[in-house]
């Protein structure tokens, strides 16, 4: 399933990042790496939450990125952010999205205004 979602702007990066804050990872890589069982995992949180963090347990760091980039690829969902082990991945349910963005032109500065 290699549908890519369409790019985030920063106001919905920064949104999505507030949201995941006080989230646990609810999937972990183990030590066979990006298996097909994983994956399924991925798939469902992303299809029950949209929003998910999933921890990535690999030697160093570009082997977390490339497995971070086959996760996005194979799922269409989009990295939100990545800390150490840890990815936030993003992909709207494309019947019922529950998580509303921001416009791409939305600020807090603006509102404030």
């Amino acid at each position: 399933m290699s549908n890519q979602s369409k790019p985030l702007g920063e106001a919905q990066k920064k949104h999505l990042k507030r949201l995941a804050h006080h989230r646990r990872p609810i999937v972990q890589t183990g030590a066979n790496g990006l298996t097909e069982a994983v994956l399924a995992e991925i798939e469902r949180g992303l299809n029950d939450h949209e929003l998910i963090k999933t921890r990535i347990v690999a030697g160093d760091r570009e082997e977390r990125s490339n497995m971070i980039a086959e996760i996005c690829e194979r799922t269409g969902a989009t990295l939100v952010q990545r800390i150490g082990h840890v990815a936030v991945l993003y992909r709207p349910h494309p019947e019922k999205p529950r998580i509303e963005l921001p416009g791409p032109g939305h600020s807090r500065r603006a509102l404030a205004s």
